[in-house]
């Protein structure tokens, strides 16, 4: 690599920086993060040493255009956690749940009539 295309690299690392940490920003400087990386993209194609490799028929020129990569904004989540047999996502039986319910219903009912009966009507 001659010494104009390692100051070409290094502008298209500076350009992918700058769109890296617009994204982890938010408001209009997020929205120049992509351009930024897409200039990042288009700089590193424009070397000399590729522009005459192309030239000599040795690298293909007949490639769509590219976006430039921006990093996420945010932290990516980690591994998910393995899944227990039996496929249950924790927690108590519904069945459990709705048969408790239903029992404590009951139970009020009961109450709510049994103080009914404590005061008549006159």
């Amino acid at each position: 690599m001659n010494a104009l295309d390692e100051k070409i690299e290094r502008a298209a690392d500076w350009l992918q920086a700058q769109a890296d940490q617009f994204a982890a920003q938010d408001g209009p400087a997020a929205k120049l993060a992509q351009p930024l990386a897409d200039d990042a993209a288009f700089l590193r194609k424009l070397k000399p040493s590729l522009i005459a490799a192309r030239a000599r028929g040795e690298a293909p020129v007949d490639q769509e255009p590219g976006q430039g990569t921006v990093a996420p904004s945010g932290p990516q989540l980690g591994a998910r956690p393995a899944k227990k047999r039996g496929g249950g996502g924790g927690g108590p039986n519904p069945f459990l749940v709705i048969g408790a319910a239903f029992v404590v219903g009951i139970v009020a009912a009961k109450v709510i009539d049994w103080r009914g009966h404590a005061h008549p009507d006159h």
